[in-house]
């Protein structure tokens, strides 16, 4: 007996036979979907079914995202995120086509029903590794697919750059909040992301043993690019972390989701509702600007390797600029 399901808007039909593979398809109606379940089921109990039996052609398109996990992504900086994404797509329906099967036109419904579920930079992402994951199959995989139905969808616009800055006594009311908090750490890391201009992962692993006090400096040995560097430390950061108890190898004992949690409580308890943790780094690197360090000194900080990428983190307020010029 078929199984027919109603997955968002599309009805999913699986057929169970020993000596094939689950083979699924979705619909729009309810009554093409019975059509469909008993014409292939006829067709295989008469033997009349055209597909291979135990074919990897025929595998469901969620093996070869459970492959793509345990090969390319484990490899990524960004497994954990990427991780409880591809396991998404593994349980959605569309995880549950057959490869052979699987069509633009169901990514493209994919696309559409998540839109109305999650923002557009986030189903651009899980359509990326859609991509990815064909485009190795194809590639490395041997898998027998000819094009890469990902290939010629519409993708989502990317989010659009931030210009977020901290506005005026809104430091002050963080920190204020920080007091009527339960964690002790948070403040001290808002005021330390704002000066070295870190990430937030980069911040949980900073470790006392590559602090160099006499040269006022820390170095990053895992960032998020893969390179390491070595940052200069202001007179306010080195007197953050000369505040902190030596209670751990890092200087904030913590984890970057602890960290995600207790930001937000505090935004809740101050009544900021438009402010992200990463904004403060993107406030470092235009507080680095204002005070008249170059490109290449912002970047040996910040990190960038791209010019480009850089000015995206900065947004320098006009009015601070006039005050220069009328001082010239």
């Amino acid at each position: 007996m078929a199984s027919i399901r109603k997955r968002g808007s599309s009805w999913h039909v699986q057929v169970r036979r020993n000596g094939y593979p689950s083979l699924t398809k979705s619909f729009q109606i309810r009554g093409d979907a019975d059509k469909w379940a008993r014409r292939i089921e006829r067709e295989v109990d008469l033997g009349e079914y055209k597909g291979k039996r135990d074919c990897p052609n025929h595998k469901l398109f969620s093996d070869l995202l459970e492959r793509y996990l345990g090969t390319v992504s484990i490899n990524k900086r960004g497994y954990d995120a990427e991780k409880w994404r591809l396991n998404s797509l593994i349980r959605s329906w569309l995880g549950h086509i057959r490869i052979d099967e699987l069509t633009a036109t169901d990514i493209s419904r994919y696309r559409d029903e998540r839109l109305n579920c999650v923002s557009e930079p986030s189903v651009l992402i899980e359509l990326t590794l859609v991509r990815h994951c064909l485009q190795i199959a194809i590639d490395e995989w041997s898998v027998p697919i000819k094009n890469n139905p990902a290939a010629t969808i519409r993708l989502p616009k990317p989010s659009a750059a931030r210009t977020r800055r901290l506005e005026a006594g809104e430091i002050d009311a963080l920190l204020l909040g920080c007091q009527r908090g339960r964690s002790t750490l948070l403040a001290p890391i808002i005021e330390f992301a704002i000066e070295t201009g870190m990430r937030r992962g980069e911040i949980v692993n900073a470790r006392w043993s590559d602090l160099d006090c006499d040269k006022c400096t820390l170095h990053i040995p895992i960032t998020k690019n893969g390179s390491s560097r070595t940052i200069p430390m202001t007179d306010k950061a080195m007197q953050i972390v000369q505040g902190l108890t030596k209670a751990d190898e890092r200087f904030f004992p913590t984890t970057g989701n602890a960290i995600r949690l207790a930001w937000v409580r505090l935004k809740k308890r101050v009544g900021i509702t438009d402010l992200r943790f990463h904004d403060l780094r993107h406030e470092a690197v235009s507080r680095f600007f204002e005070m008249g360090l170059s490109v290449p000194e912002v970047a040996l900080i910040s990190g960038h390797k791209d010019p480009r990428m850089l000015f995206r983190y900065t947004h320098l307020r006009a009015e601070d600029v006039g005050k220069k010029l009328r001082k010239s």
